[in-house]
């Protein structure tokens, strides 16, 4: 498919079954970034997990996210039980305006379902000058390092560094050993774990996706992962105020994989953070840097590869599995499809519907 043809599937899909013409266009830009940088696990894989966040009531396809002002430098945007996307797009712009201002500014997204990648976000910052973090937690997927059983979320973090004439260096990671998303196409596709990804039910490690998925994820790097995931924890829920993984599963009813909870976003206008605000100064020494890196063979800035694939993927367009295509034009069709995702893994059902604005 070429990226026309995922953005448009995936707004027709969108609109077919419910979303709105606003939240079906920002979700749909979402899912072709990352289908043009090869983010397969964050693109048209996803839709099934929108679908089924609407279609279960706990999503909303309409709401309008509210933006406030809490401070000069922080702001708040609630998307309503919305997925992310469209309040993303809503405090993207302000939070920039006010990093400059001041220096540095925060977004605080609550009430947000998220599905997507975190480097899209940070990206746009840098794009401006900025440099861009960004945290957000999700459903209990992966034992604290010495458990056994589910508690944090994957519980990513984003960083992104401009450039000057050059993409920004950008990075975004999970604190457990593997996305989440990872493990499905793995397990959709027939493909065994690396070993150290996760332990099954029983607490013991496996390399089978499905055992995998019914029991635990692992931190990276033992306890040092485990600590960045309570750290995530901390900055994406009670910070903003909104809930903690566990709470955000036990809030999914319908079991949509689709977590609902806070993301935090801090950007920091790099020019003021320095006396004489020698902003071309400051990325060549930067640029000092990637270059002693890129010295040694085998060594890459991450996001090398995405840029590399966008370049790709605008010439060749990307490869979608015929089964993913079928579903998308079952959308399309207005067909009601079965969302128990058989490359899921976590036995997506539908329960009674909920109010959008009243989760359990």
């Amino acid at each position: 498919m070429s990226l026309g043809d995922v953005h448009r599937s995936a707004k027709a899909a969108l609109l077919s079954q419910g979303f709105n013409e606003i939240h079906a266009q920002a979700i749909a830009n979402t899912v072709t970034a990352a289908e043009r940088d090869e983010c397969r696990h964050h693109g048209l894989f996803r839709l099934p997990f929108y679908m089924n966040g609407l279609l279960s009531g706990q999503a909303s396809g309409e709401a309008e996210p509210s933006l406030v002002e809490l401070t000069p430098s922080v702001i708040k945007v609630d998307a309503k039980y919305s997925f992310s996307p469209l309040a993303l797009e809503r405090g993207d712009q302000p939070l920039a305006d006010k990093a400059k201002e001041h220096g540095i500014a925060v977004l605080a997204v609550t009430n947000a379902l998220n599905v997507a990648a975190l480097w899209p976000e940070v990206e746009r910052l840098a794009d401006r000058g900025l440099v861009g973090f960004a945290f957000v937690a999700a459903s209990p997927y992966v034992a604290p390092a010495g458990g056994t059983k589910p508690l944090f979320g994957t519980n990513p973090m984003a960083f992104a560094w401009p450039r000057h004439d050059k993409p920004p260096v950008v990075f975004d990671q999970a604190s457990s050993a593997s996305a989440r998303g990872e493990i499905q196409l793995r397990l959709r596709d027939g493909k065994m774990l690396p070993e150290g990804w996760a332990i099954g039910p029983d607490g013991r490690p496996t390399t089978d996706p499905a055992q995998a998925l019914a029991g635990a994820q692992l931190p990276f790097g033992g306890f040092k992962g485990s600590n960045i995931a309570m750290m995530v924890e901390l900055l994406a829920g009670p910070l903003v105020g909104d809930v903690l993984s566990f709470e955000a599963g036990e809030r999914d009813k319908a079991n949509t994989g689709a977590p609902c909870g806070g993301e935090l976003i801090i950007a920091i206008d790099p020019v003021r953070c320095v006396e004489n605000g020698d902003r071309i100064a400051q990325l060549k020494h930067s640029e000092m840097l990637f270059s002693r890196m890129l010295e040694q063979d085998g060594a890459r800035l991450p996001s090398d590869r995405r840029y590399e694939a966008r370049e790709r993927t605008a010439k060749e367009g990307v490869k979608v599995p015929v089964s993913l295509h079928d579903r998308i034009q079952a959308y399309i069709a207005g067909k009601r499809v079965d969302e128990r995702n058989d490359y899921e893994g976590d036995h997506l059902t539908h329960s009674k519907p909920m109010m959008a604005h009243q989760p359990a």
